[in-house]
Formats: structure tokens, sequence, C-alpha cells
């Protein structure tokens, strides 16, 4: 019976191997392809057919997603009238293990009859692509993981590692910071942590709100409407005094003078903490709750004046981490 984790150790170390061993071999077009993607005016069009093309998209993806202007273009609609997509501004990444894809190479004199510059990756730069590439990264790679040494597994491996190098050497050039990657993923955790404020996720209307005097047994009634697991207490002039938690009101049924007429305020907790800055990230919001160990936190203006609320709920159903 085959032993099937040793086979899949026996490919990942050969994998990484040639990733090894390529890196032995990198050389000044790494440079040149950092320096002339780096002060394009245009895109750069990454283009390539079958598993390069799939990698080619990857690699369009990454670029795109770290600051460098990037889309993936197949060469067979290119051939169809999307080459056209391709300006005078541009630079176009080709991707052919062989160097000799049959899509690819017949765009390539229609590319340099405009001078896009071309950088290519293959094998040799005896291939086709290999000669119409002003600048070219090879790809070495001795033996593929396939067992037939066939399908593209070490070679499509090292053309994506290579992708990813020059994406990083872009970001290292354009000094592209981690606002600059939040600002390309707003939906993704770190552009939640960077962007997202306390305005935009505290409650304003409905809140559960008593007065100083109102009855615990009517507060506690406004505790269950409000469905946050606790009371504001306010004057008349809305300015914050207290509040009443749930775990306030399970002290207070300690108490020996315990009463359901008595104030709320009485059982609340005083000077509650409270934020004024409702520009302040939710992410440092969160934070603030977790060190006070609170659930509940009111945002108020420099004088009290109660203007919302947030619960740690909202900031996690929110992805805020």
């Amino acid at each position: 019976m085959e032993d099937f984790k040793a086979i899949a150790r026996e490919v990942l170390e050969l994998e990484a191997q040639e990733l090894l061993n390529a890196a032995r071999c990198i050389g000044e077009e790494m440079s040149e392809a950092t320096h002339l993607v780096a002060n394009l005016k245009g895109k750069l069009i990454v283009t390539g057919v079958g598993k390069s093309g799939l990698i080619g998209a990857k690699i369009a993806a990454t670029l795109a997603s770290t600051g460098t202007s990037s889309f993936f273009l197949h060469p067979t609609e290119a051939l169809h009238g999307d080459l056209g997509m391709i300006g005078k501004e541009d630079a176009v990444l080709a991707i052919s293990y062989s160097g000799e894809s049959e899509e690819l190479i017949k765009i390539l004199p229609h590319i340099k009859r405009f001078n896009i510059p071309l950088i290519g990756m293959a094998r040799t730069k005896e291939s086709s692509l290999g000669r119409y590439s002003d600048i070219f990264i090879p790809l070495h790679v001795k033996k593929e993981a396939c067992p037939l040494d066939a399908a593209p597994t070490s070679s499509t491996t090292l053309t994506l590692a290579l992708g990813d190098a020059l994406a990083v050497c872009l970001m290292k050039k354009k000094d592209f910071q981690k606002e600059d990657f939040a600002s390309f993923h707003p939906g993704g955790s770190l552009g939640k942590r960077l962007f997202v404020k306390v305005q935009d996720l505290m409650l304003k209307e409905n809140l559960p709100i008593v007065q100083k005097e109102t009855k615990l047994k009517d507060a506690i009634l406004k505790m269950s409407e409000g469905r946050l697991g606790n009371v504001l207490i306010t004057d008349k002039n809305n300015v914050l005094l207290a509040v009443l938690s749930d775990g306030d009101l399970r002290r207070a049924l300690m108490r020996d003078d315990f009463s359901m007429d008595a104030s709320a305020y009485e059982y609340a907790s005083k000077n509650p903490k409270r934020l004024e800055d409702e520009t302040l990230l939710a992410s440092d919001a969160l934070a603030f709750i977790e060190k006070h160990k609170i659930q509940l936190l009111a945002i108020t203006d420099n004088v009290g004046m109660l203007k919302g609320v947030l619960h740690i709920h909202h900031l996690v159903e929110a992805g805020i981490k």
C-alpha cells in the first residue's frame, strides 16, 4: 500500500528545493522588472495560457491588491479584440514555461509593434518568448513534482513565487504600508481595524434611557425592552449619570435593603466608562471595552451629554478584532 504521507512530504520537499535552487539564481532581471513596473504610468497586464494563465491571474490579483495597477488578459481574447485594452503607457508580463505557447506567441509581435515593454517568464531565454522579451525572468526547474515529470507542478509553484517576489519588491520600492493595503481591502479584517470608526457602529436611536428618579422595577422593564443588558441613567439634560447593568442588578439582589421601589440610580454604577471621541477607531474602542471588562460603552460629548452607545456584540458582529 502506498504511503501517501511520505509522498506528500516528498512533493513539498522537492518543490521547496526547486524554490531554493531558483533563489540562488536570481539576477538583475528582478531589479530591472521592479524599476520598470514601479515607473509605469499605466498598468501591468499579465498574460498566459493554461496553468500559466491561472498562475498569471493570481499574480495580477496580488499586484493589484498591493498597490500596482494590474489585470489579467487571456491571449485568445487579446487576439479577438481585447488587445486594445493594452495602452501605450502599459507593460506586459507574459508567462509560458515552454516559452512556445501558440496563443501567447501570436500576440507578441503586436505588443512589440506598439513598443510595449515586455517582461517574459519562461524556461529559457532561447525560447520564442525569451527572444521577444525586454526583461527575461528564467524559470529554473530541474524536475516537476509530478511522478511523470509532465504536469506543471514545481514550475507553476516557482512562477507563483516569482510573482510574489516581484509584488514584494514593488511594495518595498513604493514604501507600501499596512494602511495602503487596508485601503485596497476595506472589507477585510485589517481594513476594518484601520478604517471603521465608533460613529459607524454606535447605536443612537431607541436607547434604553431612564431618569435618575426612575424606580428599579421600571428600569428593569426598560432594560428588557432595550435588549442591551444595560440601562442608561441621565438627567433632564441628557447628561449621563450612571449605567445599570445586569451585573449591577444581580449584586443589588444580594443587598439586605434591596427594593424594587428604590431608584435605579441607587444600584447603578456611577461615573461609567465612556468615550468622548466618536471618530476613534472601532478597534481602539474594542480594546478599551476589553481592558475595562465592560459590555456597553457610552459615547458622550465633552460635557457628558449622551450621544450613543457601543456594545461589544456589535463590534464582534462587524468583524472588529
